[in-house]
């Protein structure tokens, strides 16, 4: 695993220590690949997680959202009233986490035709958004034009 320097980016930044910190102890996580999922911005402040989960029902899944982190993890019940011959739809258990950025909320989710759709949005607080700063003080002076006639 690496370790970044970022001395010289915090000499001229402000308040991303916690960026930092994330590039810093990214660990990978498991590389099996289970469950195949996709990340689509469906506008300019709304994304979607969408995770391929056959098999689950809305009781096996577990949706959590933590400050900054979102994990989505699974469990399937055994059912003793089943003897499977062959099981090709895997029932595993998984666990997935994403990082959020900051004011990034979930809004939703729903399970249809074996996708479970997480729907993101990001809410910024009226007191982030950018604002015009009025300026106090005296009145600007004008420069003093003084005409000169030219010299016939």
């Amino acid at each position: 695993m690496r370790n970044y320097d970022f001395t010289p980016l915090w000499r001229s930044s402000i308040g991303f220590d916690r960026l930092f910190d994330l590039i810093n102890s990214q660990v990978p996580e498991n590389q099996d690949g289970y469950p195949p999922y996709d990340i689509v911005r469906t506008g300019e402040d709304s994304y979607r997680i969408s995770l391929a989960i056959a098999g689950f029902s809305p009781d096996d899944v577990t949706i959590t959202a933590q400050q900054n982190l979102l994990t989505v993890s699974g469990r399937k019940t055994d059912n003793p009233d089943h003897a499977y011959i062959y099981q090709g739809v895997s029932a595993r258990a998984f666990e997935r986490r994403f990082s959020l950025a900051d004011h990034i909320k979930v809004s939703g989710a729903s399970l249809d035709n074996g996708l479970l759709h997480v729907d993101l949005v990001r809410e910024v607080p009226e007191a982030m958004k950018p604002r015009t700063i009025a300026i106090n003080g005296a009145e600007p002076t004008r420069p003093q034009v003084v005409e000169q006639k030219a010299a016939a």
